[in-house]
């Protein structure tokens, strides 16, 4: 099996890309799900400060891959050729996913801030914001827990800067030369 992992800031595409991989017949792994599933045996509504403390929470208590934890059982049910990892967060996960599965691939999505912050206006997920200083404040916690450095260990790097039919191309051509390569 091989498995993808996807990494980049808030909005910047990595869900689009999960999509159009499920739409494809890939299994996808969320690792932000993960989280969503631990603020919610806490009791807690999943807002973007209760997700960003569950993160912290969990980073603290099992290690900074703590989520990447989470995620292998999850992996390893499944039984399709590619698995992708939607969410990676930081480099001691993508250590962690090189670890377990050989042959592991880290495709890294940039996008601009203000792009970033328009589709977060417009999505409507109970932890999106839509205000500047807390998308830069999201930013800041997600680059301490190794955000940056996981993206400058990508394998593959994806602009997400024009419209979406042009980044829809893009995450297809892609995956269809990751596809190829299994």
């Amino acid at each position: 099996m091989k498995v993808i992992g996807v990494v980049g800031l808030p909005a910047s595409g990595k869900g689009e890309f999960a999509r159009i991989a499920a739409a494809r017949g890939i299994p996808v792994i969320t690792m932000g799900d993960m989280i969503r599933q631990e603020v919610k045996k806490g009791g807690m509504e999943p807002t973007d400060q209760n997700l960003g403390s569950m993160g912290n929470q969990l980073r603290n208590e099992r290690g900074m891959d703590a989520i990447a934890q989470l995620c292998i059982p999850e992996i390893g049910k499944q039984s399709a050729p590619i698995v992708l990892v939607d969410g990676i967060r930081g480099d001691s996960e993508v250590m962690l996913f090189k670890k377990q599965f050989p042959g592991f691939v880290l495709i890294g999505i940039e996008s601009p801030f203000a792009a970033r912050l328009a589709r977060l206006t417009s999505r409507g997920r109970s932890d999106d914001t839509t205000a500047e200083t807390s998308l830069q404040a999201r930013d800041e916690r997600e680059l301490v827990w190794g955000l940056g450095a996981a993206l400058a260990l990508a394998d593959y790097h994806l602009k997400n800067d024009k419209d979406l039919p042009v980044f829809k191309r893009r995450v297809r051509a892609l995956l269809k030369r990751l596809e190829e390569g299994t």
